[in-house]
């Protein structure tokens, strides 16, 4: 079955070569509301379909070799949108997580939320905590789930966080290493290849101390018609470019 629930997954196409595959795919999920609205839809019905086309995707990218899946779910910003909306996505996420943690040890699937949590309810941040104590038992394919996250708010936070541990004597000189440590995404290879959907050339605040190196793709699929296909796209492109870090290309 697909990533904790859903259909049967597709078997790996064309990139089933791991040779040269990104290790950390992360993906900026747009285009819900708007595929929603060209169908005479509420909104909330495309964040529906966006949820099953993320399950999709990400069994996909297990199945294919990928490492991690870092999925942009809720911004800081994204508070500000109807109330009723709002709280569609939150029901969705709790019955995601539900899902997931009945299912996480059978699947062999880590799950990491990264972003605030604090402003969450109670309920979904009992799940959250849930999915980390389970996830510390697995090895294997990690997803994370950008939960409330903003990519300034992290460096901040991080920056906060570091004044504190200098302060108290825990540590002294700051090296970019070092620094990463306090991020959301200690531990985590910075992504490989980040993808938006929906036709937007922006990076809407996300991932942006990890992404200095990362390769972009840009497409103009919505999210909830994102397909195992399109992420052959991506990956193909990713594959045929030249990742030299800042250095001279050698011959």
């Amino acid at each position: 079955m697909g990533l904790f629930t859903g259909k049967k997954p597709s078997k790996a196409g064309k990139t089933g070569n791991t040779a040269a595959l990104p290790r950390h795919i992360a993906i900026i999920m747009d285009g819900n509301g708007r595929w929603a609205k060209k169908r005479g839809l509420p909104r909330t019905a495309g964040h529906a379909v966006g949820v099953e086309t993320f399950r999709t995707i990400a069994t996909y990218c297990k199945n294919i070799g990928i490492d991690y899946l870092t999925i942009y779910a809720f911004s800081t910003e994204n508070w500000k949108r109807p109330k009723e909306e709002v709280e569609a996505i939150m029901g969705l996420l709790e019955k995601y997580l539900y899902e997931a943690i009945e299912k996480m040890e059978k699947d062999g699937i880590r799950l990491r939320v990264m972003g605030d949590t604090a402003p969450l309810s109670e309920k979904l941040k009992k799940l959250i905590a849930e999915t980390e104590m389970i996830s510390d038992r697995l090895n294997g394919f990690q997803v994370n789930l950008c939960l409330n996250y903003g990519g300034r708010a992290e460096i901040v936070r991080a920056a906060q966080k570091y004044a504190e541990d200098y302060k108290s004597g825990k540590v002294s000189r700051l090296t970019e290493e070092a620094f990463s440590e306090y991020m959301y995404s200690a531990g985590i290879p910075d992504p490989d290849l980040i993808i938006r959907p929906s036709g937007e050339l922006r990076f809407s605040n996300f991932l942006l101390w990890q992404s200095a190196y990362s390769e972009y793709y840009f497409t103009d699929v919505l999210w909830p018609d994102f397909s195992e296909k399109e992420l052959d796209k991506a990956i193909e492109s990713y594959k045929k470019r030249s990742r030299r870090f800042g250095a001279i290309e050698s011959k």
